[in-house]
């Protein structure tokens, strides 16, 4: 760690002085849609569900970006990452009076959200100038740059008055810009960095950094703070609202009332920290939460009439919280949680001080989410329940659970203790069974794993192994249901009073495809950062995103376009899933298992497709869930739909498995490999050429997927497709799992080009009977091409994953040839899992540009064929590549594979 002996304190005043200043300056510009949001939900006439957007969008940027700045501020320094990001939010921030429809105000607002990324910035540059008995004090002050809401709150109403909105958006774009430019003149690099610099030394690198999140603790403290900040946040936006609309008041009363509470929730941090260095985090946050629980409760209870039988006749009485004793509770409420703001930041550079940039950047990304989800849930709930109160309903909640797991946690490391004086303990005990200081190896992960060891796989790791993998594969089943759940609700959507042209629809069924390709380049690496239990958990979690908004969304046909476009990327998570759950099975299993593994879980994961195309068109007719699932929706021939179960269904399933995962699943210790390791794969030629051969065939089982449904509606009206389009995937699944011996028999690239010769004739009849399909049968001859096309992608899966290794296994000796045999082998392995991965993101990518070409096609020419020619061609492109480099005399494979084929063609002796 580095030393502060040359650091004097004016250098840590001047340091602590000006980022407090520009924190105060950024948070006033981060919450600036509290007051002036009012005037643009009047000016676009927008209901409750757009007005929590809009005021949540800026929220969304300032934490999801919280995490790269961290890290940037780690690797750059404070000063020139701080200054550039205040110049770029002011920039933002004017050009959102440019704006004059509702997208393009939240275009801006994702621009003004930089603003909000300021505070991990200051973390990360401010405990770099004091040591850990003052970092509490210093964090705290630091903090309390909160202030700022409550500066926009006590101001800027004045600013609306006397010059509109657009005057605010001026006069606080102005002064950040200004901050910025002050910042980077008087700022002084922090010693840490000044050190670095003077030693030579390399700034950490992306593993390093990130390499405490895999542990449990960092992600506890992510949810204190997802109540002690993003709730503060979430109400600082909310409450002006609130207060107009409950007690009646005007936008000036009601931002002056509000302020008190950003007020309380902002100043009292610093003393919230100088209370974590005196008494302890622990004791302080048991503070903010109990406190919290009460007054919540408190708030939450509504305006209530009640009717008793008593001696005398009826007594009837009412209780409601009038508006000065809500002012009163909400200042309370936000001074013990400003106290828990500082003591959750205080534990981050005692435990993590080489990775306050990661970890502060993570805690802060995910307590800044709830600043953005808060009010959408707030908007929500209100519409839902009709209660105004229902805000606080849900944040007594989070207290709740965040206070429970927080005291077991606590009780736990008591027990273990085992009469050791907790005084003697290290410094927040609370954490010590799980983390120590400076201690970033995964807990409870699998040490000794050795499944090439016979014996030890016998006894011990096949059990292990199994049991990962058939929890992987449900996990992987539910991915692929709900990413491509999108391309039967798509089908649905003008039936239920959506207003969406064909181009839209397609673009709505294309972008699952487009975000989840692109998470696979991701999700790649993310088991050997964070570990395959905890990955699969969070990564599996995240399905619940989708699953709950899409049920929400489709049942309001106001609901804008841009929702469902944020939904139909939100689907990507379930993409993703696929090269992340296949990365951690291969860790687990033998060579000689692997493939087969690998093939379960890849073939039934896939069946998810078929799953859900079968079971959405069932459970969207009926109630499914009652009274909480929401009402019909009419059909214009007098039917009608539930349209939302085809979000819904998925939620108790996801929970089941997330549960699953975290309880039944392991991590293995030493399953690294650094990206640097695999990066070489981008330089090998074969590597490119696999990902245009997978593309053709993986690519095109989840294109066509994703856009059979859609568009074997829009072709054959008259037909009730969706009672048949899930056994499109059903067979491309099954294929895959059930044809693996073919190649293995016969070799991949024979199977491959013979795969591409069937897909080209299989589109051939598509083209035909699109060209009749007025006629009869015509449909059942479509149908029946596109069931060859599936089954055909399938084999084609499995043979172009059996040539990968056989390929590098002839390329690696002539590339490498100073290895040994051993180091040959593992050069082959380490490369062959990596391109694997590689060309499965890449193919990915078919599932947006498949359905995307159905609809440019027919926005162009007035129908699919175009698209489908181009199809043809590329099947051609994949035939020619696969002769030419692998199975044509002198080619790669072919001597291999004619060797493989003459020996099992000889009779035994």
């Amino acid at each position: 760690m580095h030393t502060l002996d040359g650091v004097s304190h004016p250098d840590q005043n001047r340091a602590l002085g000006l980022s407090t200043v520009a924190f105060t300056v950024c948070f006033a510009v981060w919450t600036i849609f509290s007051i002036i949001g009012v005037a643009i939900k009047q000016e676009l006439s927008l209901n409750e569900f757009q007005f929590g957007l809009l005021v949540a969008t800026p929220i969304l940027t300032g934490s999801l970006t919280r995490l790269f700045l961290g890290v940037w501020t780690e690797k750059w320094g404070g000063r020139i990452v701080f200054s550039a990001q205040m110049v770029l939010t002011g920039l933002a921030t004017w050009m959102l009076t440019w704006a004059h429809t509702y997208p393009m105000y939240l275009i801006a607002a994702l621009g003004i959200g930089l603003a909000g990324g300021s505070f991990i910035i200051g973390v990360a540059y401010v405990s770099r100038w004091y040591p850990a008995g003052k970092q509490g004090t210093a964090l705290g002050i630091f903090g309390a740059g909160n202030v700022g809401a409550a500066v926009t709150k006590f101001v800027a109403p004045f600013v609306l008055v006397a010059y509109g909105w657009h005057g605010v958006a001026h006069v606080w774009a102005i002064g950040i810009i200004l901050m910025g430019i002050l910042f980077f003149i008087f700022a002084k690099d922090d010693p840490e960095l000044v050190e670095r610099r003077a030693k030579g030394m390399r700034a950490p690198s992306l593993a390093e950094q990130f390499a405490p999140l895999k542990n449990l603790q960092v992600w506890r403290f992510s949810l204190y703070y997802f109540f002690v900040f993003g709730a503060f946040v979430a109400l600082a936006l909310w409450l002006p609202h609130y207060l107009v609309d409950v007690y009646h008041l005007d936008i000036e009363t009601a931002g002056m009332s509000a302020a008190a509470f950003s007020l309380s929730a902002s100043v009292f941090r610093a003393y919230g920290g100088h209370l974590s260095d005196r008494f302890g985090a622990r004791a302080v946050m048991y503070w903010s939460l109990g406190f919290s629980l009460i007054l919540l409760f408190m708030l939450s209870y509504p305006p209530t009439d009640y009717v008793i039988t008593g001696k005398n006749g009826v007594i009837t009485f009412s209780t409601e919280m009038d508006f000065w004793p809500f002012v009163v509770t909400a200042f309370a409420l936000g001074f013990f949680m400003s106290l828990g703001k500082a003591a959750v930041y205080r534990h981050i550079p005692v435990y993590y001080p080489k990775h306050v940039g990661a970890v502060g950047g993570l805690v802060g990304m995910i307590g800044g989410l709830g600043g953005f989800i808060l009010p959408l849930a707030f908007g929500a709930l209100l519409d839902l329940t009709g209660i105004y109160t229902s805000c606080f309903a849900l944040l007594f909640l989070i207290v709740a659970v965040s206070l429970g797991w927080m005291h077991m946690s606590i009780r736990a490391m008591e027990r273990k203790a085992r009469g050791v004086e907790l005084d003697t303990l290290p410094e927040l005990p609370e954490m010590a069974p799980i983390h120590v200081p400076g201690q970033t190896v995964m807990s409870g992960a699998l040490q000794d794993w050795r499944p090439e060891d016979a014996g030890f796989w016998d006894t011990t790791g096949r059990r292990i192994a199994r049991r990962n993998l058939w929890i992987s594969i449900p996990a992987l089943l539910l991915a692929f249901s709900v990413w491509m759940v999108w391309s039967v609700v798509v089908a649905k959507l003008p039936a239920i009073g959506f207003d969406f042209t064909p181009g839209q629809l397609f673009w709505l069924a294309a972008l699952p495809g487009l975000s989840g390709a692109t998470l696979r380049i991701f999700y790649s690496f993310m088991v050997p950062i964070f570990g395959g239990r905890l990955w699969t958990t969070i990564s599996t979690a995240s399905l619940l995103l989708p699953a709950m908004g899409i049920g929400y969304a489709v049942q309001n046909p106001e609901t804008p376009y841009f929702i469902f476009l944020v939904l139909a990327l939100l689907c990507g998570f379930g993409g993703g899933n696929f090269a992340s759950s296949m990365a951690n099975i291969a860790f687990f299993f033998p060579k000689a298992e692997k493939g087969n593994a690998l093939a379960l879980n890849a073939g039934l994961g896939n069946l998810g497709v078929s799953v859900m195309q079968f079971l959405v068109p069932i459970v969207i007719t009926t109630g499914v869930f009652g009274a909480m699932g929401g009402d019909p929706q009419p059909l214009s021939d007098g039917g009608q739909l539930f349209m939302q179960n085809a979000g819904f269904v998925w939620v108790p399933f996801i929970l089941i498995s997330t549960i699953a995962a975290w309880m039944g699943m392991d991590d293995i210790a030493d399953a690294k490999a650094s990206f640097a390791e695999q990066a070489i794969i981008f330089s090998r030629f074969h590597n490119w050429i696999m990902c245009i051969l997978y593309t053709g065939t993986f690519g095109s089982f989840i294109g066509y997927s994703a856009g059979f449904p859609l568009l074997t509606k829009l072709m054959f009206p008259d037909v009730n497709a969706l009672q048949y389009v899930f056994l499109g995937p059903l067979v491309g699944a099954l294929s895959r799992a059930g044809t693996g011996w073919v190649s293995d028999r016969f070799g991949g690239g024979r199977v491959t080009f013979w795969t591409f010769a069937g897909m080209i004739v299989a589109v051939f009849g598509v083209i035909f009977f699109l060209g009749i399909k007025e006629q009869p049968g015509a449909f059942w001859g479509f149908f029946a091409s596109f069931m060859a096309l599936f089954f055909l992608t399938g084999v084609g899966n499995a043979s172009t994953f059996q040539m990968i290794p056989a390929i590098m296994g002839k390329e690696i000796p002539r590339l490498m040839p100073d290895l040994d045999a051993q180091a040959t082998r593992r050069q082959a392995e380490r490369e062959s899992a990596a391109i694997i991965a590689f060309t499965s993101a890449i193919a990915a990518y078919g599932a947006f540009f498949i359905p995307k070409a159905y609809g440019t096609s027919i926005a162009v020419t007035g129908g699919p064929v175009a698209a489908l020619w181009g199809f043809l061609g590329f099947y051609v492109l994949c035939l020619v590549l696969t002769w030419l480099y692998y199975t044509r005399r002198g080619g790669l494979l072919h001597d291999i594979e004619h060797g493989r084929a003459a020996r099992l063609a000889q009779p035994a002796q």
